[in-house]
């Protein structure tokens, strides 16, 4: 779906708050689409970076033959390294907060969105598990709070993730949707239960993947496979793993646990791995070795 050829949307103006991995791919996404984007980090130095690695994503997609030079050029000029949370959520219609899965990080961070952007404005977390419900009353603005999860890598996967809060407006959650087709994304519509639909799904694999590495039931490689040749995954859980990060998987195992019960209790495996900084692609090590960006097996 090409933007803007059959859905519309009144978001003209996007801020993304927090540049890591998701923050830098949602962004490359929504200024690829043609809205003016805005990034932000606390961290200095860190959205002028995110900026130069979209650009070097460009550039390959540009080298690939899968983009060409005006399309490049236009997602560039479409974004902007925002000073400030002010100066980010000015005049937005729409602010996406990718900062770290803490509650009260992400409270403090959308409570300065509340004050600083136009009271239409669309205020979204990219969690995946954390409650929209909460999130949304304690900001003060639980009608205009919606979960928009996007999956890694964001430029790639297609599905985004609506999640609708007790108190969130149909016509935020509509607005939502409709922002999700004009990026070219599917969007499915849930409820704010803790982990959603796909994280649930997700990490409880994860996990028993990792069970099963600690009990000796397969190496690494074959467990990914099982998944891959056999139920047609595009890739294995382990890997998986390996990209989203170690400790965010933990994160929201032990969140699921503490609400939903023992069957979301984290294997020791994947705590100890966390604790020796072994947390995936982003560390360089993981299940995986990872070499520019390439999983190889452990010897």
């Amino acid at each position: 779906m090409s933007p803007g050829s059959i859905v519309t949307t009144p978001i003209r103006t996007v801020s993304v708050l927090g540049t890591g991995t998701m923050g830098q791919g949602i962004a490359q996404v929504t200024a690829s689409a043609g809205l003016a984007t805005r990034m932000f980090d606390a961290a200095p130095g860190r959205a002028e970076q995110a900026v130069a690695a979209v650009a070097a994503q460009l550039e390959k997609l540009v080298g690939k033959g899968k983009l060409t030079s005006e399309q490049r050029d236009g997602a560039l000029a479409a974004l902007r390294v925002a000073t400030d949370v002010r100066d980010a959520c000015d005049g937005v219609d729409l602010v996406i907060e990718a900062a770290p899965e803490s509650i009260e990080l992400k409270v403090k961070l959308l409570g300065e969105v509340v004050l600083d952007s136009p009271p239409h404005a669309l205020i979204a977390s990219n969690t995946s598990s954390l409650s929209l419900t909460e999130l949304g009353a304690r900001i003060g603005a639980p009608e205009r709070t919606v979960g928009l999860h996007f999956f890694n890598p964001p430029p790639v996967m297609e599905l985004v993730e609506v999640v609708r809060g007790i108190a969130t407006s149909e016509a935020t959650v509509e607005a939502a949707v409709a922002f999700a087709g004009y990026i070219g994304k599917t969007a499915i519509v849930v409820r704010d239960v803790p982990g959603f639909a796909s994280s649930r799904l997700g990490v409880i694999l994860g996990a028993e993947a990792i069970r099963m590495l600690e009990s000796g039931v397969a190496s690494v490689v074959d467990i990914d496979r099982a998944m891959e040749l056999g139920y047609r995954h595009p890739m294995g859980p382990l890997k998986l793993t390996d990209l989203v990060g170690l400790d965010v998987r933990l994160a929201i195992l032990d969140h699921l646990h503490r609400e939903l019960g023992e069957q979301f209790r984290a294997p020791p495996l994947l705590r100890q791995m966390v604790r020796a900084g072994k947390l995936g692609k982003k560390s360089g090590e993981g299940f995986y070795v990872w070499k520019d960006g390439v999983a190889q097996p452990r010897t």
